[in-house]
């Protein structure tokens, strides 16, 4: 089985084909998480607004797999967050909301977060200070958020442990087809190895918003994917007192102010998010000036220290590939996922949400096993944890010794523990022989300079920009973008990639000058003028 694209659908795809005994390979154009992956909300959640609007199925489908990624699948990278909502009118709204959250934890079961709680006023602005003094009360529910670019990897990571073969840099450019039938594809291996054929009984496309890029067998229709941009605020700690998210009502949709990575140890809030149609290249999006004027401008209706332009450390935005129903209105538009047959041989997966990923992937295989001349298993990815689940707690009792042993604060495990899981061992015992990986990244004194070899070393990264802004996420939490991180972490990562002098110079030069272009498009008007100051080319405005 051949698997195009290594977003977390895609890395699913390819645990959930691996674990059942099946040969897979996974291509990924550019890095593990490039594109939607890593530019989520970081929310495992069902979604209080699809309950609102009737998908009572989506959400009910969603909570049970929070659940599992909270209790079975990675409890060391999904963690609970409190959302406070708070409440404008004492009686309708109460009465409201306070079913619709009923509705909410009745669907979730009885495992893993607590049932949602009424607050008085005085205790809607102790649990969330950064609200107006307008609210007259409030709701306390829970859900959970993850580094999604992180567990990407790690799915990833896990399907290889199954014996799949992951691969980034390498591009589909044909599909290989016997009569009606797609047997495999040419993948150009952007790395220098030209282009290979790979011959596979099923190809399953599983590329997000780049989908109706993908080449196409014969004259079939493309799968429908409708894009969706949403942006991103990151703004430092100290800006918004309190360390309990908030869920607020913005027109059609809801704004989300989330503490990141994870109270009480964030740093940061992420403000999002807009939703608004995209019809460019998948490649390049980005938010322009007016997507950050209206994330200040929703946010500053109901927090009481207004924030401003100079607050801001990061914007990022992302592409929701969802399934195109016809709908003019993204923020309606479904979630709902969809698995088709493009050809004999080739199937696509489009739609769904991040927290339905194993889902999507489930149903995507239980497709293609169906054509195959021989019986497949059942999906056991409900039950399979990935690397670094299992033996989590023993680290956490035994922190003050791990701490010793590494020549490190015991704070310094509890971060390693909270990102990689048991995994940290690994990270430890480099530590142990090379103790200058204990000192932080200069510009991001939020991380080891040990996360960065690491990263080279274990989790795939070949770039720079593959470490600052995925497998850590200096990019997105730096003031600086990482402009400053940027020498350092391409001496750590050098060495292990075999790269010389001039080729880390190049990867700085290139990094910095990808931060320049990403704050020119940033100060734009509109999507095609971002676009236009990202890359260099003018698009035309559809």
């Amino acid at each position: 089985m051949l698997v195009v694209g290594g977003g977390v659908t895609g890395c699913g795809v390819a645990l959930d084909a691996a674990a059942r005994g099946l040969r897979v390979a996974l291509v990924e154009q550019r890095d593990l998480a490039a594109g939607t992956s890593s530019r989520s909300s970081k929310l495992i959640h069902g979604g209080l607004r699809y309950l609102e609007q009737g998908d009572v199925g989506l959400v009910r489908e969603a909570v049970r797999e929070r659940t599992r990624l909270l209790t079975t699948l990675c409890p060391h990278l999904v963690r609970p967050v409190r959302f406070i909502y708070p409440l404008r009118h004492r009686v309708w709204e109460r009465c409201y909301m306070g079913a619709g959250l009923a509705l909410y934890d009745l669907l979730g079961g009885a495992r893993g977060l607590p049932v949602h709680r009424h607050l008085t006023r005085r205790q809607t602005l102790a649990a969330a200070p950064a609200l107006t003094d307008e609210a007259v009360g409030g709701i306390a529910y829970w859900d959970a958020q993850v580094d999604d670019a992180r567990h990407t990897a790690e799915l990833a990571r896990t399907a290889a442990h199954h014996g799949a073969v992951v691969t980034t840099e390498a591009k589909v450019t044909e599909l290989l087809v016997d009569g009606e039938a797609v047997v495999g594809a040419v993948v150009e291996d952007r790395a220098g190895e030209g282009r290979i054929p790979v011959r596979a009984d099923q190809v399953i496309y599983a590329a997000g918003p780049w989908t109706n890029e993908l080449p196409r067998a014969g004259e079939g229709a493309r799968p429908p994917v409708h894009p969706s941009k949403g942006a991103h605020l990151v703004v430092p700690r100290d800006r918004v007192p309190g360390s309990s998210a908030m869920i607020l009502r913005s027109g059609n949709s809801v704004l989300l102010l989330i503490p990141w990575p994870d109270p009480p140890n964030h740093h940061h809030w992420l403000i999002g998010t807009t939703d608004t149609h995209w019809s460019l290249a998948a490649d390049h999006p980005v938010a322009h000036r007016g997507d950050v004027d209206r994330l200040l401008g929703e946010a500053n209706r109901a927090l009481a220290t207004p924030l401003g332009h100079d607050d801001i450390d990061g914007v990022y935005a992302g592409l929701r590939p969802l399934v195109d129903a016809g709908e003019d209105d993204t923020p309606f538009a479904s979630r709902e996922h969809a698995v088709q047959r493009l050809a004999p041989g080739l199937l696509a997966v489009t739609g769904g949400k991040y927290t339905t990923y194993r889902v999507m992937a489930a149903d995507a295989v239980d497709a293609a096993a169906a054509a195959l001349a021989r019986p497949v298993p059942a999906s056991p990815t409900a039950t399979t944890p990935l690397l670094g689940a299992r033996g989590v707690q023993p680290l956490w009792d035994d922190t003050e010794r791990l701490a010793a042993d590494a020549g490190l604060a015991p704070a310094w495990v509890r971060h390693l523990l909270r990102r990689y899981g048991s995994l940290a061992t690994q990270l430890l015992e480099k530590v142990a022989a090379h103790p200058a990986l204990a000192a932080t990244v200069p510009g991001a004194p939020g991380y080891l300079r040990v996360e960065a070899r690491y990263a080279a070393s274990h989790e795939g990264a070949r770039h720079l920009d593959d470490v600052l802004a995925r497998r850590t996420r200096i990019a997105m939490e730096a003031p600086d973008r990482g402009v400053e991180a940027a020498e350092a972490v391409a001496g750590l990562i050098g060495p292990v990639l075999g790269w010389d002098e001039a080729t880390m110079a190049d990867e700085v030069k290139r990094y910095r000058a990808d931060v320049r272009a990403q704050c020119a498009a940033e100060a734009q008007p509109d999507d095609a003028s971002a676009v236009a100051a990202l890359t260099g080319v003018v698009t035309a405005t559809p």
